[in-house]
């Protein structure tokens, strides 16, 4: 039994995700962001970033999304999570791993929390920049979705990590003009249309209010509990 740590429509959307694919038991624990629970000392004796995710092993607590679909793809080889060491496609998968989470995520992240990073006079240029860069990121990964479509498609967790930052691109910076559009973008598009038919991401759209089509035509989240902000 694992512990996942999350807050609604966060990165630990991608852990619940895989964790529904694979079949693996786990427990759900609210981070309410809105108490600005990551900060907390008990949070942060298990993640000391105070990021979300968290997921709580055996082994103790991982932090880092990469890092926890990783080492759930070690872990449970028999899931199909990723291809495994020897196989021919294991160096593509590592490579696209990397490239969503030190690449495609962080420039998301850069573009939702702008005041992290730069001064507020240099936010709209900033912005522009991140959203020409985050484009770019697409049309390589709906290049190699459509050269190895089952690297692309579930179980791998490639396919849950790309379509919930395609999801993300559409919905936020709230209030932004609209700049992401699945169409452009055909290989993606047909695993996000394929992900939406299965059963990990209806438990999670039960779960976290996601809406019937949450990669395709995603909307706000509405969730039980907790916040997505």
């Amino acid at each position: 039994m694992y512990d996942l740590y999350y807050a609604p429509d966060n990165a630990s959307l991608i852990l619940r995700l895989v964790l529904e694919e694979a079949g693996l038991p786990y427990r759900a624990v609210l981070v309410d962001r809105r108490k600005r629970q990551q900060d907390s000392a008990a949070y942060r004796a298990m993640n000391p970033t105070g990021q979300i995710p968290t997921l709580v092993t055996p082994q103790g607590p991982i932090s880092e999304t990469a890092a926890c679909l990783l080492w759930l793809a070690e872990t449970h080889p028999e899931a199909g999570l990723a291809p495994a060491p020897g196989h021919k496609d294991r160096a593509a998968f590592l490579k696209w791993l990397f490239f969503l989470s030190n690449t495609a995520h962080t420039d998301l992240r850069q573009l939702f929390y702008p005041e992290q990073y730069v001064p507020a006079e240099a936010i709209p240029a900033h912005a522009a920049l991140l959203r020409a860069r985050i484009m770019r990121h697409f049309g390589l990964l709906n290049t190699a979705a459509s050269q190895n479509p089952a690297l692309f498609a579930a179980p791998c967790v490639l396919s849950y990590y790309t379509a919930t930052l395609m999801r993300w691109s559409v919905l936020y910076p709230k209030g932004a003009a609209r700049w992401f559009h699945i169409a452009n973008y055909l290989a993606l598009q047909v695993m996000a249309t394929s992900l939406e038919t299965r059963p990990a991401t209806h438990a999670a759209i039960k779960a976290e209010g996601l809406g019937p089509t949450p990669f395709t035509h995603p909307q706000f989240a509405c969730p039980p509990e907790g916040s997505a902000t």
